[in-house]
Formats: C-alpha cells, sequence, structure tokens
C-alpha cells in the first residue's frame, strides 16, 4: 500500500489515525485473547473485532497488524528462529515495520476501506466489491519473506452485498501464514456466513479515567469533567471526540434544560438550539444535535425502564430531568417509541435535504408534545 492525500474513511477527523495511536487503553482482555491464540499456535484465520464504535477497536486492529508483521520468520527448518514467546502486543518503537505502516507503504498489509470518489469528492457510501476483489488479489501474491500477512476491513460493515459474498469466498479458502480482520460495529449486519467463519474479539466501553487519558494522548482537551463527557460518549473515545471538537457537553446542557421544562418548552430557547445548525460550516453542529437527542431520549428510556437509585449525569440538572420524564417503567416504552420515530423522521429529512432548523425544532417539540401526553 501506498500513503494516499486525501481523506480517509476510517478515522475521525481531527483525530490521529488508529495506525499512529501508541497506547490502547481499556482493552487489555482483548489484547491478552489474542495473544494467547497467537501462542498456542492455532491461530484462527479470521477475526471478528466489535464492540461500540469509538472505543479503540480499529486502533486494537492495527496493533495486531504491527504486531504480526514484526514476527521473524519462522518456517520449521534448523535456522527457525528461537525468539521467545511474547508477553505482550508491543513491539519495539524503532522496527522499522512501524515507519512502513504508518506512511501505508507495508507491501505485507491490505487496507480495505471506502473509497474515495474524485468526482463527488466524497468517500463511497459503500465498501465495494472492487475493494474485495483487490484483497483477493493481495492474497494471490506470496509473501517475499514468507511472514504473515494482514488485511484489517475497516468497517466490515459497511460492505455492500457485493463486497460481503466476495470476501465470504475468500474466508472459505484462506491462504496459509494469513489474518483478516475485520472491524465491525454492526456484527449483526454482517452475513451470519460471515460471523460463523470468524473469531471475535470483543472491546468494551472505556472508562472516565481511560477516556480522559486516551483523550490527553490524541492531544485533545479534556476538560474539567470527564466522567461526564465518558457517559454523554457512552464509553467511545471517537464520539468524546467528536463531542469535544463541537462544544458538544454545553450543547447537551442546554437541550436538558431544555427539556427539563417540558410539556412546557420555552419556544425561543428551542428556535435558538436549531437555529444553530443552519448555514454553510454548521453541518457537524446539526449532526451533533441529532445524536446528542438521540442519546438524551436513549438515556431517558433506560431510565425509566431500570429505575436506577444513582444517576451518572452528563450535564448538571439531567437526573431531575430523567426522574421527571421517566418517572415509572410504563414511561420507558413511550420514549422508546419516540426515539425510534424520530431516528426514522431525522433520517428521512437528511435523504430530502430539509432545514436542518425544521427538522431539530420538529424533534423538540415533539418532545414537549409526548411529555404532556
Amino acid at each position: 500500500m501506498t500513503e494516499d492525500a486525501t481523506p480517509q474513511s476510517d478515522c475521525v477527523e481531527n483525530a490521529p489515525h488508529p495506525r499512529e495511536t501508541a497506547v490502547l487503553l481499556g482493552q487489555d482482555k482483548a489484547q491478552a485473547d489474542f495473544l494467547t491464540a497467537f501462542q498456542s499456535g492455532r491461530m484462527h484465520h479470521a477475526w471478528l473485532i466489535t464492540g461500540p464504535r469509538g472505543v479503540g477497536k480499529a486502533t486494537l486492529a492495527w496493533k495486531i497488524a504491527k504486531f504480526l508483521l514484526a514476527q521473524p520468520n519462522d518456517d520449521g527448518g534448523m535456522f527457525a528462529d528461537e525468539t521467545p514467546p511474547a508477553d505482550t502486543l508491543g513491539i519495539d518503537p524503532n522496527h522499522p515495520v512501524l515507519r512502513r505502516l504508518e506512511a501505508l507503504g507495508e507491501p505485507r498489509l491490505f487496507l480495505c476501506r471506502r473509497p474515495w470518489d474524485d468526482k463527488t469528492k466524497k468517500h463511497k457510501r459503500d465498501i465495494t466489491v472492487e475493494e474485495t476483489r483487490a484483497l483477493k488479489g493481495f492474497f494471490n501474491l506470496s509473501a517475499a519473506d514468507g511472514g504473515w500477512r494482514v488485511a484489517i476491513v475497516d468497517a466490515a460493515d459497511e460492505m455492500n452485498s457485493s463486497a460481503a459474498n466476495a470476501l465470504l469466498k475468500i474466508l472459505e479458502e484462506p491462504p496459509e501464514k494469513t489474518i483478516i480482520l475485520l472491524v465491525s460495529h454492526q456484527p449483526a449486519r454482517l452475513l451470519p456466513t460471515i460471523r460463523s467463519r470468524c473469531r471475535e474479539l470483543r472491546c468494551e466501553k472505556l472508562s472516565g479515567a481511560d477516556m480522559a487519558q486516551a483523550l490527553h494522548n490524541a492531544e485533545f482537551e479534556v476538560g474539567q469533567n470527564p466522567e461526564a463527557l465518558a457517559e454523554l460518549a457512552d464509553g467511545s473515545v471517537g464520539e468524546a471526540i467528536r463531542i469535544t471538537s463541537e462544544d458538544g457537553l454545553k450543547r447537551y446542557a442546554d437541550l436538558v434544560s431544555l427539556t427539563a421544562q417540558s410539556p412546557q418548552m420555552d419556544r425561543q430557547t428551542a428556535l435558538r438550539l436549531a437555529n444553530a445548525c443552519v448555514g454553510k460550516g454548521n453541518e457537524p453542529t446539526y449532526d451533533l444535535s441529532l445524536r446528542l437527542i438521540r442519546q438524551m431520549l436513549s438515556r431517558i428510556a433506560r431510565f425509566a425502564a431500570l429505575q436506577p437509585s444513582t444517576v451518572q449525569e452528563a450535564a448538571q440538572g439531567e437526573a431531575s430531568m430523567l426522574a421527571k420524564l421517566g418517572p415509572n417503567v410504563q414511561a420507558a416504552r413511550k420514549w422508546a417509541d419516540l426515539s425510534a420515530e424520530l431516528t426514522a423522521r431525522s433520517n428521512h429529512a437528511r435523504a430530502v435535504n430539509l432545514d436542518p432548523s425544521s427538522v431539530i425544532l420538529d424533534m423538540l417539540l415533539k418532545i414537549n408534545e409526548t411529555a404532556r401526553s
């Protein structure tokens, strides 16, 4: 592979690419599980790396790739390498494989991701069959030194049906000494036959402390309340970066304060929040607002269903808002249904390019109406 100057579809905007992340936090079990399999000498040829978006799945995939590609070749002959078994996935920071991988110049690595469309100046919506066919061509080549060859598919959920079927054929007849790492945010979207041919590595949500350290390592300001950020981001570093970049904690606090007034929302405040999403350059604010509203509704429904005795607030006053709008288990269904309805409506609105302020205002008024019922 060679380095591409176009934007990268497998990277959060303004954040380091996962291949550049030196330290993986919060995923010790997943790393240990892979290392145990490697040491056993019975490596599975395909690994499905699952978990919430942004918790380090791609970073784990790259860490595994670096580890495998840095392994000395052991062909079983009289001069086979006698290096003792590794006890960590870390490798020497001066290893030449790291420089090649960071520049996407490692010939034994194949990265399969959504391609860039020069005509539209955007990434294509799906990983297409051409990408998976190129993966097959990569595996048909012999490694020059007989070492490991690694392919990363990020994210496997983004393959269209033709690409998925092409990948399935590769999984059915994998070449020797090859590893395929499938990063998946929603494994249920994959073909059951693909899932059945993979071994799963599960990545978990990050704690507040791990979140703060991960953001610090990525050179992002953590702020004074990393626990609130971790709660709102649902343990996802990627989402935390998006929230931090768009001053999302303040915007969520404004949404909570407004929603707490339900069923007597202040219309002028609702209009102000909606109008902030209008105009060129405010698309990220619009995207973030949609996600925050969905997250707030999900949190209301979850609170109503579980009725917890304590709440880790993502914004000041959230606990009292949750108690007001989710007083009993019966309220959970009402808010879950509203969340599904507004998600469908907002997706349709995006598809037909409806005015962002109208979409956000409509969602807020629906919340107000639901609270009244």
